[in-house]
């Protein structure tokens, strides 16, 4: 995205953003962009600082430097509650689910409009696009393969009616069959208009699926660019990202 772009499109912005571990400068500076109904890749290899960025953005860890803006406010230092109801609906690595509750109260707790009101995403709506949890509304959440849970976490995302998704690690010890159904309902939330930001170790999938992909490496953005170009690019492809 160009840096001419209207500020009131950009949805979610970080500026020079810095984060440390103790004295690991894990962060350094990192920028980044997401406008609205914009599929954005988050990509890198592990430990090069993806989560802990995702982390920093939500307020779950502590910025040391920069600032994040969410709907043109600045959130840095803000709780994350406070940031998720700006509409951001996260969907964590390990998913985050409650074992002890049923399907549906995992659902269902977390049904809210959206800022502008809208309703788009019912139970029902979450239900028909994942049909399997139609079959378990009763089941706990501890008893759902981890598939399941998955479908579930990104449900439960999606009936907060956000503006962005943010999917860290979605497919992650997944059955190939369960991983197509994620990638499968990935491609609606792009084309149903809510802006994403993926964190997926199949960057071809991620590249395929998103806009404009970012790519971390320790703590830094060194290759950023649309996706269709950067899917091209075997050369930066296999130096950044091992392949």
């Amino acid at each position: 995205m160009s840096a001419a772009q209207p500020s009131q499109d950009v949805l979610l912005e970080a500026s020079d953003l810095h984060a440390h571990y103790g004295q690991s400068h894990v962060l350094q500076g990192v920028a980044l962009r997401i406008a609205r109904g914009e599929a954005v890749g988050l990509l890198g290899r592990n430990g090069m600082g993806k989560t802990t960025f995702i982390r920093t953005l939500l307020g779950q860890v502590r910025a040391s430097g920069g600032r994040v803006r969410v709907a043109g406010r600045d959130m840095t230092g803000q709780p994350t509650e406070r940031i998720a109801r700006l509409g951001i609906g996260y969907v964590p690595e390990g998913r985050g689910v409650f074992p002890n509750l049923s399907v549906r109260e995992n659902l269902v707790m977390a049904a809210r409009p959206g800022t502008r009101g809208q309703r788009d995403w019912t139970l029902e709506r979450v239900l028909k696009t994942f049909p399997r949890l139609a079959e378990r509304l009763d089941h706990g959440g501890g008893q759902l393969s981890g598939g399941e849970q998955q479908m579930m976490a990104i449900g439960r995302a999606l009936m907060t009616n956000p503006e962005l998704m943010i999917l860290d690690e979605a497919t992650e010890g997944l059955a190939p069959l369960v991983v197509a159904e994620i990638w499968r309902v990935i491609g609606l939330i792009r084309a149903s208009g809510i802006a994403s930001l993926v964190v997926d170790r199949d960057f071809r999938k991620v590249l395929t699926h998103t806009d404009r992909c970012v790519v971390l490496e320790k703590g830094r953005v060194v290759l950023e660019g649309p996706s269709a170009a950067l899917a091209k690019d075997e050369a930066a492809l296999h130096r950044y990202l091992g392949v």
